[in-house]
């Protein structure tokens, strides 16, 4: 039969039995992942699904690229002959998708990221919702689109090549808060010491909740990179502006609380406000200063 097949395709007996057996393979690889995807759609837990799911198509390309390169390797007169080939054509035309392939093992062993961690990439910040071979793909939060770094429902894909050029900040990584500021801008004629009060008990809710287990990660983070450790309590500090008084309250937060925290800040700061006579927000304003010139007397 193979003869007959080789013969049908010119091609020689040993080539034929090399290609059907790469076929073979490969269509026992696929049916492999079938199933499995299969099985592992009855477990109710999404999370653990979508890890399992991962890890098998990782293991099956592995072994498929193994299995078909040792079908073929005897093709040519030895080992290193063959990876010298192979070596001069990927350096030559796959240049790109070999860089994203070694990236893509880098994102899993050197782990600078996770699926589920928010990060920022050359501009783009965003929850990562997947990581494939040349690829991983980030679901876009905030940008010119949407305020407080919530969802713009867009899926962006960045090669996995990406991550060896461009600084990646992870938002959620070991320390798993960020540092957020609430400006507050008042004229000069409020009380600033007033409004610094009312600014800092505005903030002592959400300051004050994560202070714990905040604490503790970043005192666990310390001791793996030569941060120094300070005050986690929310603060606010006071300049002075062309328009007014600037008071900038500083708290930590989780990285997808911004929005929440802002609104629930305000509506405490602008409720004592209207309550207070002596407090009024800032604003750019002109005054003009006209000099009235009395008539000469007659």
């Amino acid at each position: 039969m193979i003869e007959w097949l080789a013969d049908l395709a010119g091609l020689g007996t040993n080539t034929t039995a090399k290609m059907i057996g790469t076929v073979v393979t490969i269509a026992l690889l696929v049916m492999v992942r079938i199933a499995a995807r299969r099985a592992v759609s009855r477990l109710e837990d999404h999370d653990a699904s979508f890890r399992v799911n991962k890890g098998i198509t990782y293991s099956l390309v592995i072994i498929g690229v193994l299995a078909v390169g040792w079908i073929w390797i005897d093709a040519f007169d030895n080992l290193a002959t063959y990876f010298g080939l192979v070596s001069a054509g990927i350096a030559i035309g796959l240049s790109d998708l070999l860089k994203n392939i070694v990236g893509w093992a880098y994102i899993l062993s050197r782990r600078p990221f996770k699926i589920g961690d928010r990060i920022e990439l050359m501009g783009l910040i965003g929850d990562v919702v997947d990581i494939r071979l040349f690829r991983f793909s980030v679901l876009e939060v905030g940008g010119d689109r949407v305020y407080a770094e919530q969802s713009t429902g867009r899926l962006v894909h960045v090669p996995n090549g990406l991550v060896f050029t461009a600084p990646v900040a992870n938002f959620t990584e070991g320390f798993a808060y960020v540092w957020h500021e609430v400006p507050l801008l008042i004229t000069f004629e409020s009380d600033w010491r007033r409004a610094r009060v009312v600014l800092e008990k505005a903030m002592q809710k959400w300051g004050t909740e994560h202070l714990e287990t905040s604490a503790a990660a970043l005192r666990k983070m310390a001791r793996q990179y030569n941060i120094k450790v300070g005050s986690l309590s929310p603060i606010a500090y006071m300049t002075v502006k062309d328009s007014g008084v600037l008071l900038s309250g500083r708290l930590l937060i989780s990285p997808r609380e911004r929005r929440a925290v802002d609104e629930a800040i305000w509506t405490e700061i602008l409720d004592a406000f209207a309550d207070d006579p002596d407090l009024h927000l800032a604003y750019p304003t002109v005054r003009n200063v006209v000099d009235v010139q009395r008539p000469p007397e007659a």
